[in-house]
């Protein structure tokens, strides 16, 4: 447990475990012969995930093209509305692309949900996805990833680019903020 901004912070995945994960992650999407591949990374929590697992991708002999896409389904509160919309789109076109969306968490699926119907919808090849955490308990969505960093108990996670309140994000470790 680290003791971070005042709060207990008790390590869920640390930092060589999630580069191990990274690595594997990228070979399985290297074994399934991913040409013209582009990855859209779902902001902002998988920004640090994507960057490393992009990193990695580069390691197993793969060299995509990057782009980011914001989703809200939250607005201004805590719980979401269960409607999605596009805070920030993509600039490429998809069209006949093999796509991999890359986010922090699948939990409900609504939002990467809707992320893959839309590359597909703008004639996407294929809408693969990667999640760095899967909490399948809170699933409301009819979707899976097709690569899973980790299964996640049901913890409020922070770390490795995910936050609470905008803190916490530059950790270099997937940590779970103890009650108090």
């Amino acid at each position: 447990m680290a003791l971070i901004r005042n709060r207990n912070i008790n390590t869920l995945f640390d930092a060589d475990t999630l580069a191990q994960r990274n690595d594997a992650l990228a070979q399985e999407i290297a074994q399934r012969g991913n040409d013209n591949l582009l990855v859209i990374a779902v902001l902002k929590g998988s920004f640090i995930f994507a960057a490393d697992l992009v990193r990695s991708l580069h390691k197993a002999g793969l060299a995509p093209e990057i782009e980011f896409i914001t989703l809200s389904s939250y607005g201004t509160d805590t719980t979401s509305s269960g409607t999605v919309r596009v805070v920030r789109d993509i600039e490429s076109d998809v069209r006949g692309r093999n796509v991999l969306l890359i986010d922090d968490i699948l939990e409900s699926g609504r939002t990467i949900s809707f992320a893959r119907k839309l590359m597909l919808e703008r004639g996407a090849a294929t809408a693969e996805i990667a999640v760095l955490l899967d909490k399948t308990g809170k699933r409301v969505a009819d979707i899976n990833a097709d690569y899973v960093g980790f299964e996640c108990p049901d913890y409020f996670v922070v770390g490795y680019g995910m936050d609470v309140a905008h803190a916490f994000r530059e950790l270099p470790f997937v940590g779970v903020v103890a009650d108090d």
